[in-house]
């Protein structure tokens, strides 16, 4: 029988962009709606649909080999995981998660210090807890069981909820007053399965080729031709992931560059280029990057 690693992929929010950057990695991913099994092409790898606030819970305790869920569930259950790689993503963008402390506009609170005996409403109760504690607050802190934004000012005070752009909060007319905690997604992985050569080979693999598509996500490729006597020139203003790639032409007077830059950068990179000498500049997107 084949050995397997039992993975798990978070349902909700991050479902579909974990999907597509198992895809980008090499991995297919199917999704019944009506199973919590996806099937994937890898024989040696099992999936099941778990939700991201329940993940590092059954990683820890073994029914998962590994998983995929942001740092403060890892830190809201306390569970005792191998945690093998942070992988900054999210529902909307790179941005990392904010779970944060939030109060009526025309609330007269301006900051944590104003909640002692104050009720606060949230989902992540030891997080919340441990953050007033910090600050030497007493208040009363309640589980949300939904519609959190919803519960002020008549039934909170305050809200900590989490956010990645800020709008459903502003919508709700709710301000905000402090972070609790930033949170990116981890991939964790059982004690016991780490200490497994075949399961560690097989998580470290993952590992390496998701943190491969998300460094290639902000990158790309260029190429150009350089004459000879120009090419210093150009390569000093080239920024480049190591070294830029320099390779011979038919013609001995041109070579060929080849680099990897921040997709940010190529709007003002390529005319510069183009002014001392360039030509024939190519981009071209990246799949993977593998530092």
């Amino acid at each position: 029988m084949t050995a397997k690693l039992q993975l798990g992929i978070p349902k909700g929010s991050l479902q579909n962009s974990t999907i597509d950057i198992f895809a980008k990695a090499g991995y297919k991913i199917t999704v019944n709606a009506r199973s919590y099994y996806p099937v994937i092409d890898d024989i040696e790898i099992e999936c099941m649909l778990i939700r991201a606030q329940e993940m590092a819970r059954y990683v820890e305790e073994g029914i998962l080999d590994a998983g995929l869920t942001g740092y403060d569930w890892i830190m809201e259950t306390g569970a005792q995981v191998e945690q093998v790689t942070e992988l900054v993503y999210g529902k909307v963008g790179k941005s990392p998660l904010r779970w944060v402390l939030a109060v009526p506009e025309d609330s007269d609170i301006q900051s944590v210090k104003d909640l002692n005996g104050k009720r606060i409403a949230t989902e992540v109760m030891n997080l919340t807890k441990e953050y007033l504690a910090e600050n030497d607050v007493q208040a009363n802190v309640e589980f949300s069981w939904g519609a959190t934004e919803a519960k002020p000012p008549r039934l909170a005070d305050a809200i900590v909820e989490i956010t990645e752009t800020g709008s459903s909060l502003k919508a709700n007319r709710l301000r905000i007053i402090e972070t609790v905690c930033e949170s990116n997604t981890w991939l964790i992985a059982n004690k016991d399965a780490w200490k497994d050569d075949f399961k560690r080979q097989k998580i470290e693999h993952l590992s390496m080729l998701l943190q491969a598509v998300l460094s290639a996500d902000s990158r790309v490729g260029l190429m150009m031709n350089v004459h000879k006597d120009k090419m210093d020139d150009v390569i000093s203003i080239l920024p480049a992931l190591n070294r830029p790639t320099v390779s011979a032409l038919i013609d001995p007077d041109w070579i060929a560059l080849n680099t990897v830059i921040e997709e940010k950068t190529v709007r003002e990179i390529i005319p510069r280029l183009m002014e001392r000498g360039a030509e024939g500049v190519i981009e071209y997107a990246l799949n993977k990057v593998v530092e």
